[in-house]
């Protein structure tokens, strides 16, 4: 059985206002069919539909103030509630005592005490792991996770030998922005097809993309479209080549941010969890799931 952990940095389930809410204005014609024609708003969940389920998950966690990056992705990553433990949100990386919990367990951890294979599917330039062994910049929560179980990040090696993918999908950002003119260009439904792919390799892969948090920062109603349209299509891509009997593929965030862009600031809306595959699956994967704790243990169990 194979599982695709989709991760959408700063997602949200907000409410059906095209005027701030690029996912109640762009048509993604991939997500709303699985939503049985709805979108992908707060009305909308919880629903059972003929290839998927949504429902809401809670990243508040009962500490008051807007969730973060940090601890919202370490709770995803350990099941524990983070936030709680710290007695605060706290992001966008984490500090000591978030990197602490990162360390000592997480799903990546588990997943190889259990004899199973998992990769994160990003490609990360030279610049970056520069950066990280001068110590100007830490790690995120997730790349922390994948390192602290001895698990290799991927390179720009790997992007052109086919074996990762940039955060955008279709590797444009690197010709643009990271100067590698002759990195390998896919359409978004050509890198979906990959990311299946890829996935049959292992028994977990996992994706962050994260220009969603950034387009929810800039609040670029225009830019926030494009984007989730690229996604609408690279989720087609995958989709095209995904047999539901093989296993899950899950669609969920941190935080909530890109659902209302009359805010650069974080939201304290439920994030997606979005669940395709057999119903059989979905079924015992979502029982007792109502917040991000529960998707490691839920995980875990699947396996």
């Amino acid at each position: 059985m194979k599982f695709l952990f989709l991760f959408l940095d700063g997602v949200g389930l907000g409410e059906n206002n095209p005027n701030n809410n690029p996912f109640a204005r762009v048509v993604m014609p991939t997500l709303q069919e699985l939503l049985g024609g709805q979108t992908l708003v707060r009305e909308t969940a919880p629903c059972v539909c003929e290839r998927a389920t949504l429902i809401g998950l809670d990243a508040c966690l009962g500490v008051e103030g807007l969730p973060q990056s940090a601890t919202g992705q370490a709770a995803l990553l350990t099941g524990i509630n983070i936030p709680s433990a710290i007695k605060n949100h706290y992001g966008p990386k984490p500090n000591p005592a978030v990197a602490e919990f990162l360390r000592d367990n997480n799903l990546f951890i588990s997943l190889q005490k259990k004899g199973l294979r998992s990769a994160l599917l990003n490609a990360y330039p030279p610049s970056y792991f520069e950066a990280i062994e001068s110590g100007r910049r830490l790690y995120a929560a997730i790349p922390l996770a994948v390192t602290s179980a001895g698990i290799p990040l991927k390179t720009v090696e790997d992007l052109y030998a086919g074996q990762a993918l940039s955060a955008d999908f279709t590797g444009q950002g690197w010709r643009d922005h990271l100067g590698y003119p002759d990195t390998p260009v896919y359409t978004p439904i050509q890198a979906g097809n990959k990311l299946t792919k890829l996935t049959m390799a292992y028994d977990l892969t996992f994706f962050e993309f994260w220009p969603s948090d950034y387009a929810g920062h800039q609040q670029d109603m225009g830019a926030a479209c494009a984007m989730l349209e690229t996604f609408d299509q690279a989720l087609a891509g995958v989709l095209d080549t995904w047999d539901d009997q093989d296993g899950l593929i899950l669609i969920t965030s941190d935080h909530g941010n890109l659902e209302d862009l009359t805010t650069r600031r974080h939201t304290l809306n439920l994030v997606p969890g979005l669940l395709i595959g057999s119903q059989h699956l979905r079924e015992i994967f979502t029982e007792n799931l109502f917040d991000l704790t529960g998707i490691t243990p839920a995980i875990l169990r699947f396996f």
